[in-house]
């Protein structure tokens, strides 16, 4: 049910009218990395890149972005082995940039902006103002997906729901 519950969210947080990167998916990769086993804690964010780009459409560069979202869930799959508010508020982080690198590396890779160096800083210069909400965006959504995870998780400890909301 977790699995489905954040596929959802990610799909429809993409496609409601939302400000430029402000959107749980970078949370929801690394939540998933965290919390889902191996097998859907990757195939979970793919899904959620993929089955959401087939309604935005499909760009140049797209691959890029489909990997830095792939690379996030294993950052949530490392954190899951050292968990702590600590190392969710640096995966959390390291997300936010990770995304901006490679997927802005993307866009210059499809030579939107010239395949030179001064084309390569154009690129990340005019990505910056794009960073401030993708990184707000992170921090926000894991705080609320790991805190509601947590808080549900301790409320439902030991019961029969548990096993429902609590796994894949």
């Amino acid at each position: 049910m977790l699995g489905f519950i954040l596929l959802a969210l990610g799909v429809l947080s993409r496609l409601i009218v939302h400000s430029p990167n402000f959107t749980p998916v970078i949370a929801v990769a690394l939540f998933g990395g965290v919390y889902l086993n191996r097998k859907y804690a990757i195939l979970l964010p793919l899904a959620l890149m993929m089955i959401s780009d087939m309604f935005l459409g499909f760009y140049d560069g797209i691959l890029y972005t489909w990997f830095s979202v792939i690379l996030i869930a294993a950052i949530g799959l490392w954190i899951k082995k050292n968990k702590s508010s600590t190392s969710i508020f640096s995966g959390s982080l390291a997300s936010a940039l990770l995304f901006f690198i490679i997927s802005n590396f993307g866009v210059w890779a499809t030579g939107y902006y010239g395949y030179t160096a001064q084309g390569f800083w154009n690129c990340y210069i005019a990505a910056i103002p794009f960073f401030r909400n993708t990184l707000v965006s992170t921090l926000v959504y894991s705080a609320v997906l790991f805190g509601i995870y947590e808080l549900v998780a301790l409320r439902v400890k030991g019961t029969r729901l548990a096993h429902v909301l609590l796994t894949v």
